[in-house]
C-alpha cells in the first residue's frame, strides 16, 4: 500500500495495461509468504531492469519454518517480457522456463495463471495486481511428492 495517493493513482493506471507490467514493477518490495503446511517467510524483493524486456528478481528474506526454525531464505528468478504478460525463468544458464502469464483486466486489477510441471508434481500459479498498487502471487502445488500453498503478498517499499 501507498502512503502518498498520487504514486498509488500512478501505479493503478500502470496495472491496467498487460505489456506495463514488468516495468511498473522495477524498484524494491517487502513481501510476506505464508505456506499452508504453517512455513512463512518475510523479506524484500528486487526487480531490476536489465534492458531488451529482461527484468532480474531477486528475494532474501527469514524463513520460519512450522516447528519455529528460522533459516535465511533466496531466490532469484528472470522475468522476460511478451505479448500480454511476461514469462518467469529459472535464474540458470541457460534459463528455463517456470511459466508464462498472459493477464487479463478484472475490474481494476490485472490477473494472470500459469502452470508448471516438475516431474509428476503440478505448479498452478496466479498473480494479481491490485488496485492499491500491491500484488500476490500463489502457487498451488500437488502431485504424489508435494502438496501444499504458497501465498505471497508484495507492497512497494517506501524509500527512506
Amino acid at each position: 500500500m501507498y502512503d502518498d495517493p498520487a504514486v498509488a493513482v500512478r501505479e493503478i493506471g500502470l496495472w491496467r495495461e498487460p505489456n506495463n507490467v514488468l516495468s511498473s514493477l522495477a524498484g524494491s518490495w517487502l513481501f510476506r509468504r505464508s505456506v499452508d503446511n504453517g512455513a512463512s517467510m518475510i523479506g524484500t524483493a528486487t526487480i531490476t531492469s536489465r534492458g531488451d524486456g529482461q527484468f532480474d528478481y531477486h528475494e532474501r528474506g527469514e524463513l520460519r519454518l512450522p516447528d519455529g526454525q528460522t533459516v535465511d531464505g533466496e531466490c532469484r528468478y528472470t522475468f522476460a517480457e511478451c505479448a500480454g504478460g511476461f514469462s518467469v525463468l529459472f535464474a540458470e544458464t541457460p534459463p528455463r522456463l517456470f511459466h508464462r502469464i498472459v493477464l487479463h483486466g478484472i475490474g481494476p486489477r490485472l490477473i494472470g495463471d500459469g502452470t508448471h510441471l516438475c516431474s509428476a508434481d503440478r505448479y498452478d500459479s496466479r498473480y494479481e495486481f491490485r488496485f492499491d498498487g500491491s500484488f500476490v502471487v500463489q502457487h498451488a502445488v500437488h502431485g504424489p511428492r508435494k502438496r501444499y500453498t504458497i501465498t505471497t503478498r508484495y507492497w512497494r517499499k517506501s524509500p527512506t
